[in-house]
């Protein structure tokens, strides 16, 4: 079993696989391009392969059974149990989402392998700090130059990889150094967040702790984030927060179609569908959120 060390970070990266059979609620094209991560690639045998905080994971399905496998560090189960949420009881949450009217229902009968995956809280900030007026091909493209130029190299199965660089790995870039790579007009909100973090005027980890609007005006606090990349972060982070609902275009336009009916759907104002999600979705409206977005953009 291959094992080595990464210099600057004292990981012991090992080669592991963990299989798990029977697991509802887990389609990988429902969970990988569902909108919420950006470092996952479909390979050409139908599995898909992800750089995450822990190190490069594939994962592939065979019939019932989902196999992982790749380079890590730390323990593969728990790396797999953690990230993919493979504690939380999906089919409860959608047999109960279902029962609220029919629309909710045809989203999650078309999205019902979503999961919404627990990622680095620190990348996924940045990761939805890119995102910002962007495309998806642009975002993983911009990430991956990030993570190439200052993250860690791991090499498996013959191909290199790169870990995302935390904010440390991050204090000697400039504004200049960020553009660039492609970031556009981002430049200077990557590089004032980053050393909000690192002059300790925003506490990520804190967020875990906090209740989610405390947690939400401090997100608020960071360069390049509103509040739809709040919601966002709040949600496919590891701070898990189902009680937001991130409104972009694609929201905007199924919750109008199914719920408000405005002809001028630009009219319908953030205020208003926010009202009705709660109403409707209550403490599940984060993932109800992905349901229906998910379901409009693909189907």
């Amino acid at each position: 079993m291959p094992l080595y060390f990464m210099g600057g970070m004292d990981l012991i990266m090992k080669e592991q696989k963990y299989i798990i059979e029977n697991q509802e609620s887990f389609e990988l094209k429902d969970i990988f391009e569902c909108g919420q991560c950006f470092r996952w690639n479909k390979q050409n045998d139908k599995s898909y392969i992800g750089v995450i905080k822990n190190g490069v994971l594939s994962v592939k399905k065979d019939d019932e059974k989902i196999i992982f496998c790749g380079m890590l560090n730390g323990n593969i189960k728990n790396i797999v149990e953690e990230y993919f949420d493979l504690n939380r009881n999906y089919d409860e949450i959608k047999d109960k989402l279902s029962h609220i009217d029919q629309y909710l229902k045809n989203s999650i009968e078309y999205g019902r392998g979503i999961r919404i995956l627990n990622q680095d809280l620190w990348e996924t900030t940045i990761s939805f700090i890119i995102s910002a007026n962007n495309n998806i091909p642009r975002i993983k493209g911009i990430i991956e130059k990030i993570a190439k130029k200052y993250g860690n190299e791991i090499e498996w199965n013959g191909k290199k990889y790169y870990t995302f660089p935390n904010a440390e790995q991050l204090k000697n870039v400039s504004v200049q150094d960020f553009r660039d790579l492609g970031t556009g007009f981002r430049d200077i909100r990557l590089f004032e967040t980053t050393h909000l973090i690192l002059d300790k005027k925003v506490d990520l980890e804190k967020m875990h702790t906090e209740d989610t609007l405390t947690a939400r005006d401090e997100l608020l606090k960071l360069s390049g984030v509103g509040p739809k990349v709040a919601d966002c972060i709040l949600l496919f982070s590891t701070l898990k927060r189902f009680d937001v609902f991130p409104i972009d275009v694609w929201v905007r336009r199924v919750m109008n179609e199914l719920y408000i009916k405005n002809e001028d759907e630009t009219k319908v104002s953030k205020k208003e569908i926010m009202k009705i999600a709660n109403e409707k979705f209550g403490a599940l409206e984060g993932i109800a959120q992905q349901y229906l977005f998910y379901w409009k953009r693909e189907a």
